[in-house]
């Protein structure tokens, strides 16, 4: 319902959000509810009168502000993705959204609707005599385990340091990419001769090439375009062509591609490629272009663009990785060209435009009405017929109108010859520009992109000329660039929400500090099971990680505290044996949960529909792994060492406390 009011729609994007907010809104009903029922036995096997209501009170309130700013620092560390524009902002801010609001409501309803219904259904339960056959192993485990970590602490900070060793060897091993390559089933092909192409040629290659792929098993149907549809967006001459194939869901979809595009490469002389449409229209929007590397060239001098482009195109040629390396298609191709004789022309009456008005509709035709009968439309031309343009004499001898009702050859008036010119003329930012394009197969983009880039600082241009790298990789770079911005910010925000929640700026340090540890186990994940490819999704899902690692080392650190404030037990090994082991089994209910909510994900693959969730759930789960060892070992070992009186000199009734 609150979602509606940011979107009236519930995309995959807003789902996925969804389920990775399920484990912070499971938590915040364990910790609650966990806490109760612990108390509830407590106070039953001490013999305790106390009402149930008011021990349900009291349990609530213990929980009540570690819930809260755990939820807030959650929120906090997803804050970044607001900051993502353009196409990255599209596609990751309903997935920020869901979540937040999620986090948002859960600690409202853990600490409204959770209790109450705890005490309507379990208050009057034998709950002292029921234990869960899981937990008595559980604790016992997890003692022996910790203990070894608590009696010899150095072992903990030296896992420490090889954790985060580790994470800082690995990272850089780890390929970058905008998005992932989306499995849909619908592929198009550009089919780009040299410009004056005939029609007829390109047909017989789109017809050919048609056939050909309805042979391969699984393409349904096979439609294509030749050119520009008349007032179309895409500006385009006869030498350009698209095909479409649909795929059969019931055939494997990584062979079947691969049988398009062994096909498609089998047709030489001509700039083709196989996408998706959602890959093609994200190009498209970041550079015009469908490639994922452009290299547009900036100068006013024709030749000069086409001589850079020629030497940067000669010098990526070596770059592992880059296929379908070439110039764009601006070349040379023969015009009529008509030069007013101003003199001439004065004598027939004539302007230098209505010479070139006449020629433009004689050669070109031009539309100057519409007709409208039975609810059909048809254009009227006013064109010269086929036999007077056939030829360059043809043009010589049209016959133009003069101001005196006489007419005149367009020889006599104006120079007719046929010249090279560019079959077209591009500009961006009041320049003209030269686009050197490539695709990547075989590696990552990032790493292709570090090579492009070593390339291009070595090049030299002249006064005036300049050239920059576009494409998706730009993209990912300035998206990047604003998530560590406002990572830093976030970071800041974080760290003084857990000041603010323990008490103290020596374990709110320490607890930081630690958090990147926790992100080592979705480095590794992501570095075994997404092919060492990290996209922009994989770095949601590192946001994530630290919004759980933070949470829960809240909610142990503050449960120590309470146990030292409230319940009086001295600071020492005992102390910190006793809150460890009254967390795990939230803190393991937690991450079970979270983790089995992501695990079909994984489970289902890198199929349609999951090209983005999947590599963030892998982060995910991964991290989960690393942060749940974090605070259930290191952490307890640095509150042992570093703890001792690092609490509030002035606990208020509501202490903040974990169950």
């Amino acid at each position: 319902l609150i979602l509606s009011l940011f979107d009236t729609t519930v995309n995959v994007m807003v789902l996925a959000g969804l389920v990775i907010a399920l484990g912070a809104v499971v938590d915040d009903a364990i910790v609650d509810v966990e806490n109760i029922v612990r108390r509830l036995r407590e106070d039953r096997l001490a013999g305790s009168d106390k009402p149930a209501e008011a021990i349900v009170l009291d349990a609530s309130i213990e929980v009540r502000n570690a819930i809260v700013y755990a939820s807030l620092i959650e929120v906090t560390a997803l804050l970044p993705v607001f900051f993502m524009e353009g196409l990255s902002g599209a596609f990751f801010r309903p997935l920020a959204q869901s979540y937040v609001v999620a986090a948002l409501v859960s600690p409202l309803v853990a600490l409204t609707v959770t209790p109450a219904l705890v005490l309507i259904l379990i208050s009057n339960a034998p709950v002292k005599d029921k234990v869960s056959p899981i937990i008595p192993p559980l604790h016992k485990i997890y003692t022996r385990t910790l203990a070894p970590t608590l009696n010899r602490p150095r072992m903990a900070y030296i896992a420490f340091a090889l954790v985060l060793i580790i994470g800082i060897v690995a990272y850089p091993l780890l390929g970058q990419e905008l998005l992932p390559s989306f499995k849909e089933r619908d592929f198009l092909m550009h089919w780009l001769g040299k410009p004056g192409t005939s029609h007829p040629e390109m047909v017989r290659i789109s017809v050919e090439a048609c056939e050909e792929l309805l042979t391969i098993p699984g393409v349904r149907n096979c439609g294509s375009h030749i050119g520009q549809a008349l007032l179309m967006d895409e500006v385009y001459g006869i030498y350009f062509g698209e095909n479409w194939v649909s795929v059969d869901p019931s055939v494997d979809y990584d062979d079947t591609l691969a049988s398009i595009q062994s096909l498609v490469d089998g047709y030489p002389g001509l700039y083709r490629d196989v996408q998706t449409y959602l890959k093609e229209r994200i190009r498209e929007v970041l550079t015009g272009s469908s490639h994922p590397i452009v290299i547009r060239i900036y100068g006013e001098d024709m030749e000069v663009l086409r001589g850079k482009a020629a030497e940067i195109e000669g010098k990526l040629a070596g770059i592992e990785g880059l296929t379908e390396l070439h110039t764009e298609l601006l070349v040379d191709i023969p015009q009529i060209q008509v030069q007013v004789d101003l003199e001439k022309a004065q004598e027939y009456g004539l302007k230098p435009g209505d010479v070139r008005r006449s020629a433009a509709y004689l050669i070109a035709g031009e539309e100057v009405g519409d007709i409208h009968t039975q609810n059909r439309t048809y254009d009227v031309n006013v064109w010269s017929t086929p036999e007077n343009r056939a030829s360059l004499t043809d043009v010589e001898n049209l016959l133009i109108d003069t101001p005196d009702g006489g007419q005149v050859r367009m020889q006599d008036v104006a120079d007719i010859s046929i010249k090279p010119v560019p079959n077209a003329i591009n500009r961006e930012d009041l320049a003209r520009r030269l686009h050197v394009e490539a695709d990547v197969e075989g590696r990552d983009l990032g790493a292709v992109v570090a090579d492009v880039e070593d390339v291009l600082d070595d090049i030299e241009y002249p006064l005036g000329y300049s050239a920059v790298m576009l494409g998706e990789f730009a993209e990912r770079q300035e998206a990047s660039q604003r998530i560590m911005i406002a990572g830093l910010f976030a970071g800041l925000v974080i760290f003084l929400l857990l000041r603010i929640s323990v008490g103290s700026w020596l374990m709110a340090l320490l607890s930081f500090l630690s958090l990147p540890a926790a992100l080592v186990g979705g480095i590794l994940a992501a570095l075994i099971f997404s092919e060492g490819v990290i996209s922009l999704g994989s770095m949601v899902g590192f946001l994530t990680i630290l919004g759980v690692a933070a949470r829960n080392g809240i909610m142990m650190i503050n449960h120590y505290q309470h146990l030292e404030e409230e319940e009086g037990v001295p600071f020492g090994r005992d102390l910190v044996m006793q809150g460890s082991k009254e967390r795990v089994s939230p803190i393991l209910m937690t991450a079970l949960t979270a983790g089995l909510a992501l695990v079909p994900l994984v489970v289902a693959g890198n199929i349609p529909g999951h090209e983005i969730e999947h590599p963030m759930a892998i982060v995910i789960l991964g991290g989960l792994f690393t942060s749940t060892l974090l605070n259930l070992y290191i952490l307890p070992a640095l509150y042992l060492r570093f703890g001792h009186g690092q609490f509030r000199s002035e606990p208020t009734s509501g202490a903040v406390a974990a169950a």
